[in-house]
């Protein structure tokens, strides 16, 4: 089981700017809808449709979660397009769909989601040990580290759709 170490920001504005100059290089622009199976205890399994917004690709994803905070185990893999709409059409939810673009900033890739249901983005930033993760320091564009604050998890945000 791998592990995900990830860092959150609540970006205030998207780097149009910054990306304009060169300073964030765009790498891949995806439109993901992501769908909750099972939540229990730091636990959680979903879904995920992800279309390449340039190639029009379509994949599909079924993902496993385990802990809260910057840290969690978690094991992804492919699945084809039946049985993903096996599971979306067993849970009957409304997908919580966003906006990702993957880019590269001062050698560092981020990626930016942009919600499309409600007024948020959010960058994050992953690394490969919780050393990294720690000592990296944030500029300021990035806005507030969200990492460990429940009500901007995807899991969280989601819940609240179910419920509009």
């Amino acid at each position: 089981m791998g592990m995900e170490i990830e860092r959150k920001f609540l970006l205030p504005e998207y780097p149009e700017g910054l990306i304009a100059e060169g300073q964030v290089k765009v790498l891949t622009r995806h439109s993901i809808d992501q769908t909750y199976l099972a939540m229990e205890d730091g636990q959680e399994l979903r879904v995920r449709k992800i279309t390449d917004l340039d190639s029009g690709e379509i994949t599909y994803t079924h993902t496993f979660k385990d802990g809260k905070g910057i840290s969690r185990k978690e094991i992804e893999y492919y699945i084809s397009e039946g049985l993903y709409n096996q599971m979306i059409e067993a849970v009957k939810a409304v997908p919580l769909v966003k906006t990702r673009i993957t880019g590269l900033w001062n050698g560092t890739t981020i990626e930016i989601d942009l919600y499309t249901q409600l007024e948020l983005t959010v960058l994050e930033v992953e690394f490969d040990s919780m050393e990294e993760a720690e000592s990296f320091a944030a500029p300021e564009w990035f806005g507030k580290d969200i990492s460990v604050e429940k009500k901007y998890s995807n899991k969280t945000v989601w819940k609240d759709l179910q419920n509009k």
